[in-house]
């Protein structure tokens, strides 16, 4: 079954579970209503997966990461089957164009099709397209703005086919990107003044990609990805204390290494890190109009680092966190409040994807 990327369509889907499919591991979040605009957070999980199993987005091993699929729904205990996937932001080509107002759905779906060609570096039949309209074009009441999405059918159908064969139903395809913004977004309204006119500077740190994601008042104002991640550090704990990866990604997890860890690796690494947030904020200083940030927030699972933030705060000069996607949710009686607190800032994704369930 191919699956366009109907998430931006805003289609509601319930029951619904969000998956987050990374190169290191699988995600699993599971919300409820709490109230009528709360969550409740219902299930959360993670499976490793094996190395190489996905690469740089894509899915080589099927089996290994249908079977990690398989145990991670054991491991919530969810009996939901209907659920969200994402597709990587490299993966999808996202263009704003505008339309006239005045066309029905059939006119404006044939309009998107027709100019999709000149945007996509594929023949048509080989992606799978999708639009939603966006609002009225500013300045021109005669118009409106409409996104469309587009990306290859085989990339869409290997994480469709991963989904099926562990007997999961996928109802949505969304794109990282998005649904890590639409859990931030949720954070930002509990600011003060719901964080308006305040610039966000967004860095999930992962495995081996940063993304970057600048948030003025609901838009995304610039956004990018660099070649930097917590593997850097894995790599380096394998080479210096003769440990397969998958040991020293655990014992990097639960602090368990030499006492010469801090000073000789983990210390440069954070300097590294910082560096690389210093550099993607002066270049966003340099190719934009803006010269300001007002909070920079940390997530991914690099982001809980013990010192990553003090040392971030203290090179930028900003106001920086690490932030909890599920900040403010009622916990279910499934949920390990204290490995959540550590693992939280991980989730961003999959919590984006599980908040599609209410449109």
């Amino acid at each position: 079954m191919a699956l366009d990327l109907a998430s931006l369509l805003g289609k509601k889907n319930a029951p619904l579970i969000g998956v987050d499919i990374s190169t290191s591991d699988v995600k699993l979040v599971e919300l409820s209503r709490s109230g009528e605009k709360d969550y409740k957070l219902e299930r959360c999980a993670s499976e490793p997966l094996p190395k190489g199993a996905v690469i740089d987005g894509n899915i080589e091993n099927l089996e290994q990461v249908s079977d990690a699929i398989t145990k991670l729904l054991k491991r919530a205990g969810t009996g939901t089957r209907n659920v969200a996937l994402a597709m990587p932001a490299a993966s999808v080509i996202t263009k704003k164009m505008m339309l006239p107002a005045n066309l029905n759905e059939q006119a404006l779906e044939y309009q998107v099709e027709s100019e999709a060609s000149q945007y996509i570096p594929f023949a048509m039949d080989e992606v799978a397209i999708d639009f939603c309209v966006i609002g009225p074009t500013a300045n021109s009441e005669e118009d409106v703005d409409v996104l469309l999405a587009a990306s290859r059918k085989e990339k869409i159908e290997d994480r469709v086919a991963a989904a099926e064969s562990a007997g999961l139903q996928p109802k949505v395809m969304d794109i990282e990107s998005y649904a890590a913004r639409a859990a931030v977004e949720r954070l930002i309204e509990q600011q003060p003044n719901a964080g308006q006119d305040q610039i966000f500077a967004l860095f999930q740190i992962g495995s081996k990609v940063t993304y970057i994601s600048i948030i003025l008042n609901g838009e995304v104002v610039y956004e990018r990805d660099q070649q930097f991640g917590g593997n850097q550090l894995t790599q380096d704990i394998v080479r210096n204390y003769g440990l397969s990866f998958e040991e020293a990604e655990l014992k990097k997890r639960q602090g368990d290494l030499p006492d010469s860890y801090e000073m000789e690796l983990l210390e440069p690494f954070l300097e590294s890190a910082a560096l690389e947030v210093t550099r993607a904020i002066q270049f966003f200083f340099t190719s934009t109009p803006f010269t300001r940030i007002d909070q920079i927030y940390l997530a991914g699972g690099c982001s809980m680092l013990p010192g990553l933030v003090e040392i971030v705060a203290e090179r930028t000069k900003l106001s920086t966190s690490v932030i909890s996607p599920f900040k403010g949710m009622e916990l279910g009686s499934n949920i390990n409040e204290k490995a959540l607190r550590n693992d939280a800032p991980a989730y961003l994704v999959a919590c984006g994807l599980a908040m599609r369930r209410f449109g």
